[in-house]
């Protein structure tokens, strides 16, 4: 019979997850020795090693990608049993981890805002990350709810619209075009664009657009985050397509301008997501529901004051 403990099992998906002793003993709060420690343990309970060396870093072995599956499904289990008595104490206590692309965190610190304070005993884990994570993510299970642009067909996930996501054409205040009336689209391909990095949801939509339509922009900088785009637009080099939810503090402080370009907005929509089949602890059913039925409602006044064209009179 194994002797295990489930601490070794935790200790073990963290430095699986990260492949590195220090990051998961950070992220554990101990020491590298105790992380260390715990691992050759589990190795000599196992009999078998979990991890091998090759040059500076750390990969697992056969034996560690079954140990790393089985440890997954025992947290979730662990996971459950605690959801099923929250569930049992109704929604006075718990916890909840939520991953939401970067582009979202413009908006779902309300969000949460509104939710901590209705419960103000949940313990809320915010993970702010880039597309490519959230998938994983949801394809590790290690989330409870993921808020994110639409997610690829295959995914295995349920996802359900909350929110529109507009995506518009941003520049700064004495571009030539600001004070254009319904820009042809195809004027768009004279300029210089700023892009997101390649696997982006608001590049994924641009380049599909503009497929679409037969057009391929030119493009300057890959920029790794909207803040940057913004900025460099700011600066004057060159234009940006971001949601419009990213630009709401540019626009009413006059430092970016909305063109007003045929066939834009490009419409998108926010979604929530998670598992499909996975059983949702009442924490994370309650936030869901708070995000279907009231976001649009609670961020109307914080994300649609703006008139839908800024243009600098």
């Amino acid at each position: 019979m194994l002797h295990l403990t489930f601490r070794q099992l935790s200790v073990f998906e963290a430095v699986a997850r990260h492949l590195n002793y220090t990051r998961a003993a950070e992220e554990l709060h101990l020491t590298q020795p105790a992380v260390s420690m715990q691992i050759k343990q589990l190795e000599e309970s196992l009999g078998l090693a979990i991890f091998e060396q090759l040059g500076k870093r750390i990969h697992l072995t056969a034996a560690g990608g079954e140990v790393l599956a089985y440890a997954r499904a025992i947290t979730q289990q662990l996971d459950e049993l605690e959801d099923v008595l929250n569930r049992i104490k109704g929604l006075s206590g718990g916890r909840l981890r939520i991953s939401v692309a970067t582009t979202a965190n413009y908006f779902i610190p309300t969000l949460l805002g509104t939710f901590s304070r209705r419960y103000p005993d949940i313990t809320v884990s915010l993970d702010v990350t880039n597309r490519e994570t959230l998938l994983r993510q949801l394809s590790e299970n290690t989330v409870d709810l993921v808020v994110m642009g639409q997610p690829p067909a295959e995914a295995d996930v349920e996802a359900q619209t909350f929110m529109d996501n507009p995506l518009v054409v941003v520049a700064p205040p004495g571009h030539p075009l600001a004070r254009e009336k319904k820009i042809p689209l195809a004027q768009l391909q004279e300029e210089t664009f700023l892009v997101r990095e390649p696997g982006s949801g608001t590049r994924i939509a641009m380049e599909r657009f503009f497929s679409e339509r037969g057009m391929k922009l030119k493009t300057g900088m890959e920029v790794g985050s909207n803040e940057a785009i913004k900025q460099s637009v700011q600066a004057g080099l060159g234009l940006g397509l971001l949601s419009r939810d990213t630009v709401e503090q540019e626009l009413s402080l006059k430092r970016l301008v909305i063109l007003d370009v045929a066939e834009f907005p490009i419409m998108r929509h926010w979604y929530v997501v998670h598992r499909k089949g996975k059983r949702l602890s009442a924490v994370a059913e309650a936030l869901k529901q708070v995000t279907l039925k009231e976001a649009q409602a609670l961020l109307h006044t914080q994300s649609r004051k703006t008139p839908r064209h800024q243009n600098r009179k």
